[in-house]
């Protein structure tokens, strides 16, 4: 008897030292949207963990309401500190109901150049023409493209001109970076069903990722002009070196540990990389003379530094009118919601949706920003 009872308290003291860390971390991700990844280059690292901070957050509150304990106090307070921050990441939006004057639909979608380097040409043809379907099903006004690829004629695999006649595309822009041996193009696009009357750069700076571009443009529907943004914020750039932490395990502790530091190195890195991107894009978005949509791939989760800046001066399109989650990233790490479509308070939206069956390692999200009289 003796011997459980002393069980009981050992496993006790054990959930008391589990339950304060795991609180300290949550109370840590709540801090990681209002840090620049500057002032702490960690923080951001519980900002990217939230979710599975908040699940162990809920399982040791379960395990403390069996044991019919007072410490069930401790991880609640802890969650409900928290407040309006889990509904970045939870939404309860619903359409808006207010009459529309001129509707815009947009897509945001980031390609993953259309499957471009399948060691199968066939399959990558394939993959492409679902893509090209599945768009034209759709049938927005705007799309928004990252990682969007195209070879320079003549070329076997063609993208821009085929889907400008698919789509029935009025005007586009796009910005890449050019592989001038196979004339190749790798970059951000936006295609229009309507006149587009300025279109412009932001250009990052060389610190970054050479594939990582925003571009802006004003188009014209109606007697409505608005601005959309279309943004590929910096990437990671996880190699299949990096992805193995998680699929393969290696007998070899040094090799794993050093897998392990390296993802995390690059990780780290992209933190303030994208924090200045977001900066000089937010500084751009102030000057805007229209109302604003933003769409893109920002490779950040709603708990982070990077979607705080823009959620402080624009709307978040699924939290106003979807519900749920929302995981928008189908890679092989899983990232939960990283590609957005925001807009200006003084429209509307509707409609918001994500793609289901994904064809890429990003799902398609698209919804009906409208202005009102």
């Amino acid at each position: 008897m003796g011997n459980i009872i002393l069980r009981i308290i050992k496993l006790r003291n054990w959930l008391i030292f589990i339950t304060v860390l795991d609180v300290l971390a949550l109370f840590l991700s709540y801090l990681s949207p209002f840090f620049h990844p500057e002032t702490n280059q960690w923080i951001p690292f519980f900002g990217l963990s939230y979710i599975l901070i908040l699940g162990s957050t809920i399982i040791i509150t379960l395990l403390w309401l069996f044991l019919k304990s007072r410490w069930i106090i401790i991880p609640i307070a802890s969650i409900l500190l928290g407040g309006k921050l889990h509904f970045r990441v939870f939404a309860l939006g619903s359409d808006d109901t207010r009459k529309a004057r001129t509707e815009l639909k947009v897509t945001s979608y980031n390609v993953h150049l259309f499957d471009r380097y399948n060691a199968n040409f066939k399959e990558s043809l394939n993959r492409r023409d679902a893509i090209f379907n599945y768009l034209k099903e759709i049938d927005s006004d705007v799309y928004c493209f990252q990682e969007f690829y195209q070879q320079d004629k003549p070329t076997r695999f063609a993208t821009r001109d085929t889907m400008i006649g698919l789509l029935d595309i009025k005007d586009h822009h796009e910005r890449f970076s050019h592989k001038y041996r196979k004339r190749q193009n790798f970059g951000v696009a936006t295609f229009s069903k309507y006149p587009i009357i300025t279109r412009g750069d932001i250009v990052f700076e060389s610190t970054g990722s050479k594939f990582n571009f925003a571009i802006f443009t004003d188009i014209v529907k109606n007697n409505d002009t608005f601005r959309v943004y279309n943004v590929h914020l910096q990437s990671i750039r996880l190699g299949v070196d990096d992805y193995s932490v998680f699929t393969d395990f290696d007998p070899d502790a040094n090799q794993m540990k050093f897998r392990s530091m390296q993802m995390i190195s690059k990780i780290k890195n992209a933190y303030p990389i994208r924090a200045n991107q977001v900066k000089k894009v937010a500084e751009h978005i102030h000057q805007s003379p229209y109302p604003v949509v933003l769409c893109g791939d920002f490779n950040d989760t709603p708990i982070s530094y990077c979607y705080n800046q823009f959620n402080k001066i624009l709307n978040d399109g699924f939290r106003q009118a979807s519900i749920g989650i929302g995981a928008t990233y189908v890679g092989k790490v899983p990232a939960g919601r990283i590609d957005y479509i925001f807009y200006d308070p003084s429209l509307g939206i509707r409609n918001f949706m994500i793609q289901n069956n994904p064809l890429s390692d990003h799902r398609a999200i698209h919804a009906t920003i409208f202005t009102t009289d």
